[in-house]
């Protein structure tokens, strides 16, 4: 897929780090690609950013990832325009020192960072088809994470590390489950870790808290090209087209942890969030 002229990608969290570094690299391969953004602002600033450099094929569409109702309108916008998906990438992420909740009372980090994208993902699945691919952006996080079922909005015992790990594993618990039920399809999904990435995700953008510091390490981290590696390679790349279900980093299969392997979890986690995002 190093050509993708015909091809219609969605990207999330598109105006920033990763996300745009995937949506640079998925337009400069001839997709078009809709930038799912949360902020106008911030996605008008970067989609004049991205064509100001190179003609590409862009759609800027705004969608709050924290809001059941606002994934639904995005998705109605998006069939009504464009006839499939060919690729998905779920890259937008949320965390916080402090207990938040979305729209629909949430716990935020678990309700953006799985939530929102498990039921973006299921609404969009009927405009996918064989060749289709989903990648999820998961994180090293998920190995010391654990899916709390009797609290699974951390009403007790909140802090970010829970929170955030929780919601990590998630990802790649959902990776697994989605892909045995797509057995057979020919869509693909697989998630990764994208590494140690300098981006914006852990600053509060109204205080600006995290950003003196993430500025001081930023010359340890990757950037978010490289961080986004990983992903664009399973995004496009033929040597994984036939793979579902896998967890890489470093744009290779790596080991995640036990309890991200247990189909039974994997299952009950599924059918919770079918509830929890059911009208």
């Amino acid at each position: 897929m190093s050509d993708l002229q015909d091809k219609i990608a969605i990207v999330t969290g598109a105006n920033s780090g990763m996300g745009m570094a995937t949506v640079k690299a998925l337009s400069d391969k001839g997709a078009t690609v809709i930038m799912l953004c949360r902020s106008e602002e911030r996605g008008r600033k970067a989609l004049a950013e991205l064509t100001g450099e190179k003609a590409r094929k862009l759609d800027l569409m705004i969608c709050d990832l924290g809001d059941f109702a606002s994934i639904r309108s995005f998705v109605r916008s998006v069939k009504a325009k464009y006839p499939r998906i060919d690729i998905l990438v779920n890259n937008a992420g949320f965390i916080s020192l402090d207990r938040q909740e979305t729209k629909d009372g949430i716990e935020r980090q678990f309700g953006i960072n799985h939530l929102g994208h498990f039921l973006l993902t299921t609404l969009l699945l009927d405009r996918m088809s064989a060749g289709s691919r989903i990648v999820n952006v998961a994180s090293g996080a998920h190995k010391v994470g654990k899916i709390h079922f009797n609290d699974i909005n951390l009403h007790h015992g909140y802090n970010v590390v829970r929170a955030y790990s929780q919601s990590k594993l998630a990802n790649v618990l959902f990776t697994r489950e989605l892909a045995e039920r797509l057995k057979g399809s020919g869509i693909t999904v697989n998630c990764c870790h994208p590494g140690a990435v300098a981006t914006n995700m852990g600053v509060d953008r109204e205080t600006g808290f995290g950003k003196t510091i993430t500025g001081l390490l930023r010359p340890f981290f990757l950037t978010p090209a490289e961080g986004a590696a990983t992903a664009i390679y399973l995004a496009t790349d033929e040597a994984v087209s036939h793979i579902s279900g896998g967890y890489f980093y470093k744009c290779q299969i790596a080991k995640s942890s036990k309890r991200s392997k247990s189909r039974r979890t994997a299952g009950r986690l599924f059918e919770l969030s079918e509830e929890m995002v059911r009208e």
